[in-house]
């Protein structure tokens, strides 16, 4: 018997007195924060307007007509009205049950919805090649896989792209920056490649920038690519492959596996050839020799899809990129992770979309841009075009020492391979569940430091709830009861218990609203109050010291929060760990 049994039972009660269906009824019935208020309530503003009463009258109504009914229900204790609402008391030894037995015996799939028959797109990463990796691009990674990942357990198939800036003025300032800045620069490593191009596309834009002749030189080196240089391509494609290679080491980092991987650079002669055609079909218009789309209508300004010597711009290659997954893939959303300043971008990309096609506009209807806010320091606002900026492979390697030292200091008898892979799964949790634990669309001020404690509102301290209950079933050194074997009326005792069945109860909600929100910071929030909660049951109740009966209750509600606890962290990509 599942949790949604207590549904169920309170459709049952309210559908006679209210003449509305049960699934209507159950999409309305809300948890209410304070537990003093009820385990559910049914909010009767809905029906004030067909019964011509207010919605306090009609709540103490249903209440007082239903109040027999539910004395007689094995799952519903009271009812009772409180204002506009009608709160129901549920039975917590039957609500232990429940909850307790579904999530032991569902493990591993507690929390995942039906499958939906729906397919998902979800871009993101979208690192440049040529440019250094840095933080902002660890908040979207973040975002991104675990938005995928929560998306899947929610019943849709997820396709995984990237689309990568390799081309464009940053790419032919670094390579002329390769070219002109020998003595500078040096020689390229045999490692760490991608942070050299960065720190060379660094130092080339600080001379170009503002440099007509130098702004020139660059430009011609973009089209001399464009047009097959030889000996510029092959240096092009090398240096490319060197960023390739090494994005490919921190997608194995944060557990990515793409399905596609798409270039800007494979979009341009389609996209030249899509501005032209709409130029033909009198959609876009010529202005100054460039090809634009006039958006000031929609107010949106002018979206420029070709410069006047030709040049596809990132407008135009979006629309072959949108053509071209239109073309493999039949999906029911596109979803964009990328930071808040392209929000012009995308609402000029999405109206284009809606103007040149059927196709086109029913895809831009599938489209969404999910926005995410610029990653802050504490000491302010980083900038990759001078050089100000922190590194995705220095912040993973502080974080590592970080992790590195504590695990020694609480582990002096492991070995270094167990140190390095404990610390590793901590240092990583504490830098997802940082980018992951706020509102995506607000700013972020990253503190390595606080992201690494095992207190507050952190990654490790949601593993270290995990790794105490390992360390009681280590202790308790047997097989855990089985769930039908318990007497759950132990587990109804105390505050502290009911407070974290409960949390037990709503993980299959929270999952389903942060599918539904696009919001993998529902489910962070959630799984620190989990934690918490877990800790003040852990302070409060004895488990391995209590009786027979409340010890093998106490240890199946332990046994549950621990596999709500690893699926909800492999929802975010995090590792758990059974020593910490």
């Amino acid at each position: 018997m599942g949790p949604d049994k207590f549904r169920e039972a309170i459709a049952d009660l309210l559908k006679p007195g209210i003449g509305v269906e049960a699934a209507e009824i159950d999409s309305k019935i809300e948890v209410p924060a304070d537990d003093s208020l009820g385990d559910y309530a049914f909010p009767c503003f809905s029906l004030a307007k067909a019964m011509k009463k207010s919605p306090a009258a009609i709540a103490m109504e249903i209440a007082a007509a239903i109040g027999n009914d539910a004395a007689k229900s094995l799952l519903i204790d009271r009812v009772q009205p409180a204002g506009p609402y009608v709160n129901f008391f549920v039975n917590k030894k039957e609500l232990a049950a429940a909850v307790i037995g579904e999530a032991n015996k569902s493990r591993d799939s507690y929390g995942s919805g039906k499958k939906t028959g729906k397919t998902a797109m979800v871009e993101y990463f979208h690192a440049n090649t040529h440019k250094a990796v840095h933080i902002g691009h660890v908040r979207n990674i973040c975002l991104g896989e675990s938005l995928c990942r929560i998306l899947e357990f929610s019943g849709n198939k997820v396709v995984r792209v990237n689309y990568q800036g390799d081309i464009g003025p940053h790419v032919s300032k670094c390579l002329w920056g390769i070219l002109n800045l020998k003595d500078k620069i040096g020689s390229p490593p045999q490692q760490n490649r991608l942070r050299w191009l960065g720190n060379v596309y660094v130092e080339a834009n600080k001379l170009i920038e503002g440099n007509e002749q130098l702004e020139g030189e660059t430009k011609q080196l973009l089209l001399r690519i464009y047009e097959g240089d030889k000996d510029l391509n092959k240096l092009w494609k090398e240096t490319r492959q060197w960023c390739l290679d090494e994005f490919n080491e921190m997608y194995r980092d944060f557990g990515v596996k793409y399905n596609e991987l798409y270039f800007e650079s494979d979009m341009e002669f389609e996209a030249r050839k899509i501005s032209r055609q709409l130029l033909k079909d009198g959609i876009a218009r010529e202005s100054d020799g460039a090809i634009i789309m006039n958006l000031k209508p929609y107010k949106l300004g002018v979206f420029v899809l070709l410069t006047k010597d030709g040049t596809a711009l990132y407008s135009s290659k979006d629309i072959a990129l949108a053509r071209k997954k239109m073309s493999k893939y039949a999906l029911d959303r596109s979803i964009h992770v990328v930071g808040r300043e392209q929000e012009l971008h995308f609402k000029q990309l999405f109206k284009t979309l809606e103007l040149i096609g059927s196709r086109e506009k029913e895809f831009a209807a599938k489209s969404y841009h999910l926005i995410y806010g610029l990653v802050m320091l504490p000491t302010g606002k980083m900038s990759s075009r001078a050089g100000s900026v922190v590194f995705y492979d220095d912040l993973r390697d502080e974080l590592l020492s970080l992790a590195s030292a504590e695990v020694k200091k609480r582990h002096s008898d492991w070995n270094e391979s167990q140190i390095a892979a404990a610390a590793k799964k901590i240092a990583f949790a504490a830098l997802k569940f940082g980018m992951i634990n706020r509102d995506n669309d607000k700013e972020l001020v990253f503190d390595w430091e606080q992201a690494m404690k095992l207190e507050g509102e952190t990654g490790p301290y949601v593993q270290y709830a995990y790794a105490r209950i390992c360390s009681i079933f280590r202790k308790y050194g047997k097989s855990l009861p089985q769930p039908d074997k318990i007497d759950y009326s132990q587990l109804a005792t105390t505050a502290a218990e009911i407070k974290v069945i409960k949390l037990i109860r709503e993980f299959p909600t929270v999952v389903a609203a942060a599918a539904a929100q696009l919001k993998p910071a529902l489910l962070s929030r959630y799984l620190l109050d989990l934690a918490q909660s877990f800790s003040n049951f852990y302070n409060d109740c004895p488990i391995l010291t209590a009786e027979d009966n409340a010890r093998e209750a106490r240890l199946l509600l332990c046994s549950a929060v621990k596999q709500v606890l690893e699926n909800g962290l492999k929802l975010l990509a995090i590792d758990v760990l059974e020593e910490m």
